[in-house]
């Protein structure tokens, strides 16, 4: 299952030449991962268990910038399952133009017990719903 999540390029997200600074890129994958995980899976359920996911490593290959008034879209989807992390590939493109890549990631986190703030091994039922996911 791939979660596409609409983003329109601002100003204030350009640098001083003009196209999307390298970091920016973080935070719209960070809104696109919220905004998957959000659609398909139960954060209350999740929050009264103490559960959490930790990002524990980010893979990012720059192909092309996006500039002012763009509108790209991040495409999201799980793309491996393990025993205590998981790892999720997102996409950019240009939302017009779907053929031109701006980016690709690999996001690998941790499901983490709050409390005792360490990786936890991914439970029958996370699993479960995240299995959905793929």
């Amino acid at each position: 299952m791939v979660h596409h999540t609409d983003i329109k390029i601002r100003g204030y997200h350009l640098d001083l030449y003009g196209h999307v600074n390298n970091a920016r890129y973080l935070e719209f994958m960070e809104e696109a991962r919220w905004a998957f995980l959000e659609t398909h899976c139960d954060f209350d359920a999740w929050h009264a268990k103490n559960l959490a996911f930790y990002i524990v490593n980010i893979n990012i290959d720059y192909v092309s910038g996006a500039a002012l008034h763009d509108n790209l879209r991040i495409n999201t989807h799980v793309h491996k399952l393990g025993t205590r992390s998981a790892a999720l590939s997102q996409e950019g493109i240009l939302k017009e133009n779907p053929e031109q890549v701006i980016f690709t990631s690999k996001v690998t986190f941790v499901l983490a017990d709050r409390d005792k703030n360490c990786a936890i091994p991914i439970d029958d039922e996370i699993r479960a719903e995240l299995e959905s996911l793929r």
